[in-house]
């Protein structure tokens, strides 16, 4: 693993490759309000910015989530994660870590990129204050040396926030 928590990866299936092809067109055509993809040559690690909806505590804020694709996307899901500064809310951790079952235990094949951003979004957008998770000291400790969050036994338990 690597200090930016990438895991370590083998290069796509062809099932993934035409698959993230086939969203890249769509998400190109039509992008989810709130999201830009930023255009790089590597298929395999997508950075998208994401700008927090209008009336919501994160209104115009601006962040990057980085989201890595495994050999067997969309079998598999894909790594997500928050680049610093990661927002402050109670289900996202200093390092970027989400706490959203669909990124873990509920993922779908049907799932795409875009549905992951507006789960995000979602998220944020419900959001009735700026804080921390009660055990991000901890937990980020725990995480130190590019720790995925995919290897973490989630705990979910609030659906309010």
């Amino acid at each position: 693993m690597t200090s930016s928590g990438a895991p370590s990866r083998k290069a796509l299936s062809k099932i993934a490759t035409n698959r993230l092809q086939k969203e890249l067109v769509e998400w190109q055509m039509n992008p989810p309000t709130g999201f830009k993809h930023k255009v790089t040559d590597n298929l395999q690690r997508w950075i998208i910015e994401v700008i927090g909806a209008p009336g919501t505590l994160y209104a115009n804020d601006t962040y990057q989530l980085q989201v890595d694709f495994p050999e067997h996307y969309p079998m598999e899901s894909p790594q997500v994660i928050f680049l610093h500064p990661a927002p402050m809310h109670p289900h996202i951790y200093s390092n970027g870590h989400i706490c959203l079952d669909i990124l873990y235990d509920s993922w779908s094949p049907a799932m795409t990129v875009s549905s992951i951003c507006i789960s995000i979004l979602s998220m944020l957008s419900s959001s009735t204050e700026k804080q921390r998770p009660p055990d991000n000291d901890r937990y980020v400790k725990n995480c130190k040396n590019g720790r995925s969050p995919k290897e973490t036994r989630w705990w979910f338990h609030d659906d309010k926030v």
